[in-house]
Order: structure tokens, then C-alpha cells, then sequence
């Protein structure tokens, strides 16, 4: 989920705490107005918690509570509140790590506007899907991170899958390296500053061999990875999604298990993905 997404869903939140806090200063009495004040560091807490699970998953109690200073025992009582209320859940069961909903980022697409990428995306990427068999993903960039926002799945036996709000650098992906072809200079120079080496323990290509890499893709006019960078054993494709004014705000990706994958099928897929990806593009700016 994009940090922006989750500010939006906390902003929501405050807005209806707000309403605890006045109603807790309205109320007549010393009782109820402690009662509103414990109340309000309640949601709060509650607030902390979600903002951090936000930025951090997936994420355990312990870690959790380290972050934010809050005792584990109300940390536990704050992720279960925000569970049973449809906003986070447990990720990965067996190290009882949380993450967040679907409900937080449908949430947060729709508060920023988003939300009418993935629908006006829809029809497009079930197209391409069907048209080759293979899974499509919709990504969109959040600064310096990719985050999938919508998948449609191939119908082949062994496929590609990624969850919905999945996180990878932009240099970590193909969708993500179709977005930096069409940024200016300046901007992939500030991208490529970062310490990061290596994502899901694969090495990452240097500044560099990747400023190669944003070159090539910029002349064919798609990304191409063949089993690198974030997804060994997969070959993807990608072309990046633009604005109104023409700045690249996602990407259409084609991920096909390597063992499929067929060179002299790669410029016509890659044909049908940069279509796809204007398509969605004039959508977006029609509205």
C-alpha cells in the first residue's frame, strides 16, 4: 500500500476521532470529559499503530511496539481493534506479522483520486491477460517504491501471482524501470542515489549498468527482464502509464514464468503492453 494511501485512510481516521475529542469537551462534567480524553489517546495509539504498520509491514508486535513506544499488551488490543474494524491482518501467520486490507487501500486510491486508474485500467488489463495468457499487473509509482494496485491472472496451470499492495523499489522492477524512462534526468539521478544494493536478497544492478538499462528501455519503448533483479524465474514486460500532462504515474506489466517465455513472441507482447498501457493513459486523462 502507497505511504500517501495510508496517510489518507489515517486522515479519515483523525477526522472521526476529532469528533470523540469534541464530544468529549462539550460534555457536561469532570467524569466524562476524562472519560473523553482517555478515549481520544486511545484512537490515538490506535492511529500510531496503523501509521507504522502503514510504513513498516509486514510487522510484528514486538517491532511494533519498539516504533511507537507503546506497551505490547496495547498494541495487541490496538491491531486487533484495527482487524476486527476490516483494516489490517495477519500477513504471515506463522511469525504473527501484520499488514494491511484491501479495504485500507481502496480506501486510500479513492482519497487520492486513484481509484479511477484501476477502473478505468480494468477492462484493459483482463484484455491483455486474455489476449495472452499471461498475468497482468497494474503498479503505481509512491516516490521511490512501485506498489501493485490490481492483477489479472493468467488461466495457464503454472502462473505468475503477486499480492495486491506488494512493495518493490522502482529500480526493482519492470514496471517500475518503464516509470524512470520517462522521468527526466535529474530525477532518476536523485532515484539512483540510494543505498539500496540488493531486494529479496537479489543484487540489484549498479547506477550505472541501470542508467544503461533506463536507456535501452527508453529506445525500445518497454522494459524487458528476463529472471533478474526481483523475480527470479520470471520474464516481464512493461510500459509505463501517463497523466494528463504526460508524467508517468504506473505501469502495465506482462509477467510469464521464464519457462514459457517465447523470444520470437516478445516484440508482438510487447506491442499489445505499450497499447494497453496509452490506452489507460488516454483514459485517465479523458476524465
Amino acid at each position: 500500500m502507497c505511504r500517501r494511501e495510508a496517510q489518507l485512510c489515517v486522515g479519515v481516521l483523525r477526522f472521526a476521532a476529532m469528533g470523540t475529542e469534541d464530544q468529549a469537551g462539550d460534555a457536561a462534567g469532570k467524569n466524562r470529559q476524562s472519560s473523553g480524553i482517555r478515549s481520544m489517546n486511545s484512537v490515538l495509539s490506535t492511529l500510531r499503530v496503523f501509521e507504522e504498520v502503514a510504513a513498516r509491514q509486514p510487522i510484528g508486535v514486538s517491532e511494533l511496539s519498539r516504533a511507537t513506544g507503546i506497551p505490547k499488551s496495547s498494541v495487541q488490543r490496538c491491531l486487533v481493534t484495527l482487524q476486527q474494524a476490516g483494516w489490517l491482518r495477519v500477513v504471515d501467520p506463522e511469525h504473527a506479522r501484520w499488514g494491511m486490507t484491501m479495504k485500507a487501500l481502496m480506501l486510500g486510491l479513492r482519497g487520492a483520486g486513484e481509484k479511477d486508474l484501476r477502473e478505468a485500467a480494468a477492462p484493459v488489463i483482463k484484455r491483455l491477460a486474455a489476449e495472452t495468457g499471461e498475468t497482468v499487473l497494474l503498479g503505481l509509482r509512491d516516490q521511490a517504491e512501485y506498489v501493485i494496485i490490481a492483477q489479472e491472472e493468467s488461466s495457464q496451470v503454472v502462473r505468475v501471482f503477486m499480492d495486491i499492495g506488494t512493495r518493490v523499489p522502482l529500480v526493482a522492477s519492470t514496471g517500475g524501470v518503464s516509470i524512470m524512462a520517462r522521468l527526466a534526468a535529474e530525477e532518476v539521478a536523485d532515484l539512483l542515489r540510494s543505498d539500496l544494493t540488493s531486494f529479496a536478497d537479489t543484487p540489484l544492478l549498479p547506477p550505472d549498468q541501470m542508467l544503461q538499462e533506463i536507456a535501452r528501455t527508453t529506445e525500445r519503448g518497454y522494459a524487458l527482464d528476463m529472471s533478474s533483479w526481483f523475480r527470479p524465474h520470471v520474464a516481464s514486460i512493461g510500459a509505463a502509464i501517463t497523466n494528463a500532462t504526460g508524467r508517468p504515474i504506473a505501469a502495465v506489466t506482462l509477467a510469464i514464468p521464464v519457462m514459457r517465455y517465447d523470444r520470437e513472441r516478445e516484440k508482438s507482447f510487447a506491442r499489445l503492453v505499450v497499447a494497453a498501457a496509452q490506452e489507460i493513459s488516454d483514459l485517465i486523462s479523458a476524465t
